[in-house]
């Protein structure tokens, strides 16, 4: 913590360290080449699926805890957990203008928060990285659900062990419905079914250390988990399911696409459902990103096997150039499928441009190193500033729109950039990719920007008075400083 200090009230003279070792070029600590990924290593994809335990969040209490964790045959790790379970924790369902009740308990043997990932909540009720609960303390968590119906998700959030805590297994869905959404006819029940893909380093069990080249370009594993379980497998009937994707990593980017090369339905992203479906063969979700699918495998029959898998991408150095299978499916039931396609889901409204009172613009293609060897202190910036809880580094109105820039055309790492307190919508993609993707036509709540791209999105800031933060959900990026405040007054 004292060289953390030193590092951010010596700033001017730090900044001049990132001139000496070249951070707009791509840095390789161990002063090699091209800094790579660990690649994934391909396991027998014969574990049943985990599905977390649903809890009702009225009247609910959780503890984040330690323990011992089997995630698949021979696998056994020490890991995190919340409530039941002893990686991950279970799934939270609220509809929509509920209530939220529950009482959250510390047993892990240091300070955590929990972050209500995508949810538009009160400022002491976010998970801001300072507010936190010491071990063996207690906090109660109270608020309506404001949200549309769909896919978030909550997990610790205090400054500087972010990644560590998410990394050994904090994290769980929290998924909102509605009448309206229910009144659609979508797949329900055992077919409606929650993902989150992780890739885990294992070779030494569960342990998060990383190095100088993981501080730069984040945490990768070689074993993918998907509800904590590595080489899953899910026995489905011939119909459709619902299949909702999270990207729970720290760092890696998955490009989810069907073995078969078939295509799927998507229906909702960060935000919820979007207004009718799209068709798509891909998804390319970044750390934290959502997607909402159809999957429909009623023309398949009774022994047939496919996968859920990550096809390679172009964008990066670091990452993108391996395929990999994720998870997979097993036809195990000839059915009569009763679920519905509906034509219309739930209308978007679109934030007109000619509402914005400003545009501020944001400089995220930065990154400094502090010290030598392999423990260095890699610091990822926005602006050139990383977090301090007692700064003040934007100030907005509630109740107004504005244009936010993520600028990241001088940088060489990917960055999901995570806004808390609402959902906002991307306006457009320069340089890279240079298009607005099929998933990010809805309301987002992280958006992705690979190096060369400049994308800008418009938000509508809610009545929330407060202290907030928007940072990199590239976990590594964050907790080493990649965060700023926002104030909303």
């Amino acid at each position: 913590m004292k060289l953390l200090t030193f590092i951010k009230i010596s700033f001017g003279f730090a900044w001049c360290l990132v001139m000496l070792f070249s951070c707009n070029g791509h840095m390789n600590m161990d002063m090699g080449g091209t800094v790579s990924a660990r690649n994934v290593t391909e396991q027998t994809f014969s574990n049943p699926l985990a599905v977390p335990a649903v809890l009702d969040g009225t009247n609910a209490t959780l503890a984040a805890k330690s323990g011992t964790a089997i995630l698949g045959s021979r696998i056994t790790v020490n890991a995190l957990g919340y409530g039941g379970a002893a990686i991950l924790g279970p799934t939270i369902r609220l509809q929509q203008g509920a209530q939220f009740n529950l009482t959250f308990s510390n047993n892990l043997s240091e300070a955590t928060n929990l972050h209500w990932h995508g949810l538009e909540v009160p400022a002491k009720q976010d998970g801001y990285p300072s507010d936190l609960t010491q071990p063996g303390g207690t906090f109660v968590y109270q608020f309506t659900i404001k949200n549309r119906p769909g896919t978030y998700w909550y997990h610790p959030h205090p400054d500087m062990a972010t990644a560590r805590q998410a990394y050994r297994g904090l994290a769980g869905f929290f998924l909102v419905s509605s009448p309206e959404e229910e009144a659609l006819g979508l797949p329900s029940g055992a077919f409606d079914v929650p993902l989150v893909v992780q890739d885990k380093r294992l070779d030494g069990g569960l342990v998060y250390d990383p190095n100088t080249n993981d501080r730069s370009i984040g945490m990768f594993g070689e074993t993918v988990l998907v509800n904590g379980t590595a080489g899953a497998m899910l026995e489905v009937a011939t119909r459709t399911y619902r299949l909702r994707l999270l990207n729970g990593s720290n760092a890696r980017i998955y490009n989810f696409a069907l073995s078969t090369g078939a295509k799927f339905q998507l229906i909702g992203t960060d935000g919820g459902l979007i207004g009718a479906a799209k068709e798509i063969s891909t998804v390319l979700l970044a750390p934290a990103e959502r997607a909402d699918v159809l999957v429909n495998f009623g023309n398949l029959t009774v022994g047939t096997e496919l996968y859920l898998q990550s096809n390679a991408f172009d964008g990066t150095e670091s990452q993108g150039k391996q395929f990999f299978k994720i998870l997979k499916f097993k036809v195990v039931h000839q059915v009569t499928d009763d679920s519905n396609m509906p034509t219309a889901l739930m209308p978007v409204e679109k934030i007109p441009e000619s509402q914005s009172v400003t545009t501020r613009s944001f400089d995220i293609g930065h990154m400094m190193q502090h010290g030598n060897g392999m423990n260095n202190m890699i610091m990822h910036t926005i602006n050139g500033k990383t977090f301090d809880a007692n700064r003040r580094d934007e100030l907005v109105k509630a109740g107004t729109v504005e244009i936010w820039e993520f600028d990241n055309t001088k940088g060489t790492e990917t960055h999901p950039m995570h806004l808390h307190a609402g959902s906002f919508q991307v306006l457009s993609r320069t340089g890279g990719r240079g298009l607005i993707e099929p998933w990010e036509y809805g309301w987002k709540d992280t958006v992705l920007a690979f190096p060369g791209e400049k994308v800008r999105i418009i938000v509508r800031f809610p009545d929330l008075k407060g202290k907030f933060v928007f940072h990199c959900h590239n976990l590594e990026h964050e907790d080493g400083g990649m965060m700023l405040n926002y104030e909303i007054q």
